[in-house]
């Protein structure tokens, strides 16, 4: 019997420390990413009188009476609703309205085709500015209505072009055999199209949802109504209302539920813990689409 023998390749010690120094040289980057936000975290549960000395990696005097202040006299309960309720409805009618706009323009029996698909790409590099954009959502009576963070965003230009791209990769053969069996445009786009363009939608879905929650201009502008505050300019207004936060504690502290104090910092940083963590927990379970949808809907040159 012949035996097979594994032939490993050596490297050499030059190798070997070379490898030694890139994974050195990562590890610090991911902790230099990581710190930033630990730091918050931390800084946010430590004793505020604790924290004003500083806190490096650990909470000092571990209390979470901040966090309990921003829910009873901020109204982030309500903002947090509205922020969520928009992210998930704008996300799932931008997916709807893009991908269903995208595979129209996909078909050449459409009239017109090229100049309407021209036509929204021209709107990415002519935006008309903030002016035409106020008058526009006033003149639609979209000011001081929820339906402002939904409908303008319904059909993005740059969504379309990837979903475009990407279902143009998809072999004309699945959509012929499907219409043979009698499918017609609605029925091949809901059964062959989606599930076939699963990794471009999540990579949609991931841009759509961070946008959506992290969006506050519109809501700064056209919105008065403090029942349909965002928590975006919930955080906007607490770091920039700092100083009269400031001028109106005692040495500096908000007295909290019992004889604990927080101070403005503190406030801020739990503030923005709570801002930015839902959005945080929405890119794990679409992370194995996201890198395939981004290559396979890239516009090729």
């Amino acid at each position: 019997m012949i035996k097979n023998t594994n032939n490993k390749i050596k490297v050499s010690h030059k190798d070997k420390a070379l490898q030694i120094i890139i994974h050195i040289c990562m590890v610090l980057a991911v902790l230099l990413c990581i710190y930033p936000f630990w730091y918050l975290v931390i800084y946010s549960v430590s004793d505020p009188a604790q924290a004003l000395k500083g806190v490096w990696l650990l909470p000092k005097g571990f209390t979470l009476y901040a966090y309990q202040w921003i829910f009873k006299n901020t109204g982030f309960g309500n903002a947090f609703f509205i922020s969520a309720a928009r992210t998930v409805i704008s996300t799932a009618l931008c997916l709807l309205g893009s991908s269903l706009f995208a595979y129209l323009v996909t078909k050449k029996e459409m009239i017109g085709r090229k100049f309407v698909y021209r036509f929204v790409i021209i709107t990415m590099y002519l935006g008309a500015g903030l002016v035409p954009y106020y008058i526009t959502m006033k003149a639609y009576h979209l000011n001081n209505s929820f339906l402002l963070y939904i409908v303008p965003g319904i059909v993005n230009a740059y969504y379309v072009i990837l979903i475009k791209t990407f279902i143009e990769q998809i072999p004309p053969s699945l959509e012929e055999s499907a219409m043979m069996d009698g499918a017609g445009f609605f029925k091949t786009y809901t059964s062959i199209i989606l599930p076939l363009s699963k990794p471009i939608i999540a990579t949609v879905a991931v841009y759509t949802s961070v946008g959506a929650w992290n969006a506050w201009q519109d809501n700064y502008l056209l919105v008065q109504d403090s029942k349909l505050q965002t928590v975006q300019l919930l955080l906007y207004n607490c770091i920039n209302q700092a100083q009269r936060l400031a001028d109106s504690m005692k040495s500096g502290m908000i007295v909290a539920p019992g004889t604990v104090t927080v101070s403005e910092e503190t406030i801020k940083m739990a503030t923005t813990i709570v801002t930015v963590l839902p959005i945080m927990l929405v890119y794990p379970f679409l992370q194995k689409y996201f890198v395939k949808g981004v290559m396979m809907g890239a516009v090729k040159g």
